[in-house]
């Protein structure tokens, strides 16, 4: 029977970073010249991974995310999909990409059972990406992007991260660009998380100014009904755009804290409960000294029981709302990190 925390939310679905590195260095995520990265050692392996997920399966997850950093770093990725993809009751398995590399892999993550993929777009502009990421990527996202959808991928999604003076007037070229190729696009308001050392206020584009400013330029917007543990709120728009459907990650002004059944567990077994919890539980030391199933199923139930986080709602009731962490605190304690808990 899958557990309720304390304000009745049940554990579904779950996020594991394979990964604390990245090939980009995107503004709102890892914006520092230099980061302290996880010791290799203390790395999962596939079959540590499997055993864990299994923990998780066998207390009611259902849905399970990949993510990183960038998770096409990690070597041999698509054989992990074939382990996990094998296992009775994971109903769903995603994964997230910055898609840099994904043209090179897309193919095996398919062939290996990966059902879907998201995949991350923040400008169409060369010169702006190089500036937002530090990388000449763009050519080789795009081509990723196109390589799922010759692989076969259906359903896959485009998140934009939006940020004032950077790519709010690439709105309605982003749609075009979505709506060409049949994929969803969710514009994603900028978060305070960790790893946002440079986040001010006043560069969050709110959900109701992406709204207005997309109707202002091409049409009337329409709001669909929407799952209430879905980070996107998602929309129609009018007809002259072929009824395109959208979405809005509403987390910074609107967050969905009490509807929140995920979790993540880092790539070096940190068990977190939500993006902005201050600490996480080792689920490593355990697991090495060879607690069985049915123990690590226990902790995780008995954990989840307790759990009380509205991180994004607290955030949120702030008078002064400023970055949640400075870099010395992140490089003092990575596991604040956005890119080590995944996301």
């Amino acid at each position: 029977m899958t557990p309720l925390d304390r304000l009745g939310r049940p554990l579904r679905s779950l996020r594991v970073s394979v990964t604390d590195r990245c090939n980009l260095r995107c503004a709102y995520c890892m914006p520092e010249a230099e980061y302290v990265w996880l010791p290799r050692q203390d790395l999962l392996s596939f079959e540590e991974l499997s055993r864990l997920v299994d923990a998780f399966l066998a207390v009611g997850v259902e849905e399970l995310r990949l993510t990183g950093g960038e998770p096409l770093l990690r070597r041999d990725l698509p054989e992990l999909v074939r382990i996990l993809r094998a296992k009775p009751g994971l109903r769903d398995l995603a994964l997230t990409t910055n898609g840099v590399l994904l043209a090179e892999q897309a193919a095996a993550l398919k062939a290996a059972g990966l059902d879907r993929l998201t995949i991350s777009l923040d400008t169409l502009d060369r010169t702006r990406f190089q500036q937002l990421t530090r990388g000449d990527e763009l050519a080789r996202v795009v081509a990723g992007i196109d390589a799922a959808g010759a692989a076969g991928f259906r359903g896959t999604k485009l998140n934009s991260v939006v940020m004032r003076g950077v790519n709010d007037d690439e709105l309605v070229a982003l749609l075009a660009f979505a709506r060409e190729r049949g994929l969803e696009l969710r514009f994603i308001e900028y978060m305070d998380v960790g790893g946002a050392t440079h986040w001010r206020r006043e560069d969050v584009v709110a959900r109701e100014e992406i709204l207005a400013g997309i109707e202002r330029d091409i049409g009337t917007v329409r709001a669909l009904a929407s799952d209430p543990s879905a980070p996107a709120e998602r929309f129609r728009l009018d007809d002259a755009h072929a009824g395109q459907v959208f979405g809005v990650i509403a987390s910074t002004t609107a967050p969905f804290c009490r509807a929140c059944d995920r979790s993540r567990v880092t790539a070096d077994g940190r068990w977190y409960s939500c993006l902005y919890a201050p600490s996480g539980t080792d689920l490593r030391a355990p697991l090495r000294a060879g607690a069985t199933l049915e123990e690590l199923s226990a902790r995780i139930v008995g954990l989840w029981r307790e759990r009380t986080d509205r991180g994004a709602e607290e955030r949120l009731g702030l008078g002064r709302r400023e970055r949640l962490a400075d870099a010395e605190t992140l490089r003092s304690d990575p596991h604040l990190e956005m890119h080590t808990r995944g996301g």
